[in-house]
């Protein structure tokens, strides 16, 4: 089948329609409806969502992904029906027959990636390993947060509002963090190295101040650790290194957004309360032997 013979058999078709103006109108009328309906359930599920989530506080997970199936099934049925009123077309089928088959095979592999995609995006509303909100990482240190979840991709809103566009099938095989699963409480580790002659106990008292006094720290004690006398913030020596003694102060914040506020001033205040009370933060230091004519050892500490 050449380019003529497929230009001729629409022509067929386009003149069958033009005597047939009736049937021409009525498809019309049918895809304007149906352009309509979808308009209408679009803006109707949007203030739904809108209202839900800043009123009633709901997860909008499934209602957007229900918003867009619900739109894409009255598309597919629209343009079905439309189709089905033009009996030109079967006029025409032998004709375009050999295409048909090419075209079938072409929509087949492609349609199976497709078909992948939105299965898993229905396995990922309905078991929700993330949902519209949530704050998540990807390998390769991708993160973001979850704007939309619709038939075909996820799309991550990064912090420096770009987007990000994962298909389904690729996120439901994924392995990622999420900060906002099920619990959205968020530890920080402060970890600051101190010379070996500064004052461990001291820099320890600092750290534990200074952490329980910023406005985004949280307590997570439990009444029977508060009987016990579990401090409200922990602090310990985590290693020796080759120039510091690491401390690691654990610092709690209500959600990972007030988390990122809080360790960055804390990384502030804790320096310069380290530098008011003679806490000193060492540079890196090294002692470097070399020989002198191969008689004598000479060393220096750079």
């Amino acid at each position: 089948m050449n380019i003529q013979s497929i230009m001729e058999a629409f022509q067929n078709v386009l003149s069958i329609l033009l005597d047939n103006l009736d049937t021409l109108l009525l498809v019309v009328i049918i895809l304007v409806i149906t352009t309509v309906i979808a308009t209408l359930i679009n803006r109707g599920f949007s203030k739904f969502i809108e209202r839900s989530t800043n009123v009633l506080k709901n997860d909008p997970t499934n209602y957007k992904f229900m918003q867009h199936a619900l739109v894409a099934v009255v598309y597919i049925t629209g343009v079905s029906f439309a189709i089905y009123l033009i009996p030109v077309l079967s006029h025409i089928a032998g004709s375009l027959l050999g295409a048909a088959g090419i075209l079938a095979i072409a929509v087949g592999f492609a349609s199976q990636q497709a078909l992948s995609n939105i299965i898993s995006g229905v396995f990922i509303v309905m078991y929700k390993p993330y949902r519209i909100n949530d704050r998540i990482t990807l390998k390769g240190d991708m993160r973001g947060m979850v704007e939309d979840i619709n038939l075909r991709h996820t799309v991550l809103r990064n912090f420096e509002n770009q987007r990000i566009i994962i298909p389904n099938s690729v996120m439901s095989n994924e392995i990622l963090i999420n900060s906002n699963y099920t619990d959205e409480k968020i530890c920080r580790f402060i970890e600051i190295g101190i010379s070996y002659q500064s004052d461990i106990d001291l820099a320890k008292k600092i750290m534990a101040e200074e952490v329980q006094n910023h406005p985004e720290y949280m307590d997570v004690r439990k009444p029977e650790d508060i009987e016990k006398g579990v401090p409200p913030v922990t602090v310990r020596v985590l290693s020796l290194g080759d120039s510091s003694v690491l401390l690691r102060a654990w610092a709690w914040a209500k959600d990972a957004p007030s988390a990122f506020i809080l360790s960055c001033d804390l990384t502030e205040s804790i320096k310069k309360r380290f530098d008011a009370e003679g806490i000193v933060i060492p540079f890196p230091q090294r002692t470097v032997s070399y020989l002198d004519n191969g008689k004598s050892d000479k060393s220096r500490e750079i």
